[in-house]
């Protein structure tokens, strides 16, 4: 499967990995944080400076929960915000209320105009199980169980770890190395025998941190070098390309 020998165990992050979702999430992230960024520049009479989809998303927000990843890019503007809570009305100058705002429009944009998986990942995938490896999902995505069902992949993995699933497990984020450490106990794999696929920075920060026997970077916006130095052994622009290496 061009893994190390030894490998037992497959833990895939989702978005921009198994499903072509990390725009739809950059998409949203930018409009909502355009808003607020529009909003509170009219209000202090400040220049408005639009959030960057690439860079500022790569950077600040890709593979980190909600809360972390609008705390990261506000700090990154010199802003701070009260975390806030579930209560909190729409509009809400709060760390969650920007959070939620995000939410809803990800999944009106999922729900209209649906969810694609990578064809390579899914052969890949499909090519691991058949080899008897075990699969995991592992995401930072509070909607990770509907974009699988959306996508339709659902059956290919044995467990699944989503950004919930985080929270009410008391996990810390990606780039700590909880959740897929958590992935590799249910499926019963020690860290030395699983390898993690990953295409954000903090993802792969995650998977080096954690020890795993391998860990690839899946670069589909041209950053294999930020790969490799944050932790990558193997950059693919698609999985189908380890099933040549096998």
């Amino acid at each position: 499967m061009g893994l190390p020998a030894g490998t037992t165990a497959c833990l895939f992050d989702l978005d921009g990995v198994l499903t072509a979702t990390a725009t739809v999430h950059a998409a949203a992230w930018q409009e909502m944080f355009d808003d607020y960024l529009k909003s509170r520049a009219h209000r202090l009479g400040t220049p408005f400076v639009a959030f960057n989809p690439a860079a500022d998303y790569d950077t600040y927000v890709d593979g980190k929960s909600r809360a972390d990843g609008v705390a990261s890019f506000l700090a990154s503007r010199g802003i701070e915000l009260p975390p806030g809570g579930p209560g909190d009305r729409p509009g809400a100058e709060t760390i969650t209320a920007l959070g939620s705002a995000k939410n809803s429009i990800l999944l009106r944009r999922i729900r209209r105009d649906g969810v694609h998986a990578y064809a390579g990942s899914v052969r890949y995938v499909q090519a691991v199980r058949a080899a008897g490896l075990r699969t995991a999902v592992v995401s930072s995505s509070a909607n990770c169980s509907e974009i699988l069902t959306a996508a339709g992949i659902t059956e290919l993995f044995d467990a699944r770890l989503g950004g919930l699933d985080v929270r009410a497990d008391g996990l810390a984020g990606k780039p700590a190395p909880d959740s897929y450490l958590a992935a590799a106990h249910a499926l019963g794999a020690p860290p030395r025998h699983a390898a993690v696929f990953e295409d954000a920075l903090s993802g792969v920060q995650a998977g080096r941190a954690g020890r795993f026997g391998c860990v690839v970077g899946v670069d589909r916006v041209g950053q294999t070098d930020a790969l490799r130095a944050a932790g990558a052994d193997i950059v693919v622009t698609d999985l189908a390309e380890l099933l040549d290496r096998a």
